[in-house]
């Protein structure tokens, strides 16, 4: 090793850094690769009906407003998410006619995001929220 003992005793030897956690398997020249499978389970599907509802249907009715209009989840559907996603801060659409200072600022931002939604249900979302 170049220089004198002083300077290779200023430092200590390291290992080099050590990848944890991942979960591709190494190969025998030290690469990773990924072999096709899915690295992460699917999410689950948007249920509009039946036992696991969690998302409003959109409403064929354009006037319809709040819940009935759809295109958001409902409550339940932001419990069950909380519930399976822990320290998640997702709340439901501002639905009220006089929200809170922090609500209002809540749906001036969705409303400011969501202004070129031009689907359906961006339309109902756009429609529950009272954009």
């Amino acid at each position: 090793m170049p220089g004198s003992e002083r300077q290779n005793n200023m430092f200590e030897a390291t290992t080099g850094y050590v990848q944890r956690n991942n979960p591709l398997k190494k190969t025998s020249c030290g690469r990773r690769r990924n072999t096709g499978a899915p690295l992460k389970a699917k999410a689950e599907p948007r249920r509009t009906i039946g036992r696991g509802k969690n998302f409003n249907k959109v409403s064929k009715n354009k006037k319809a407003r709040g819940g009935a209009a759809g295109g958001g989840m409902t409550e339940k559907g932001v419990r069950e998410y909380r519930r399976k996603n822990p320290g998640s801060k997702l709340k439901t659409a501002v639905t009220g006619k006089n929200p809170s200072k922090k609500d209002a600022a809540r749906r001036k931002s969705f409303c400011a995001r969501s202004r070129s939604w031009k689907s359906e249900r961006g339309k109902a979302a756009r429609r529950r929220w009272r954009c």
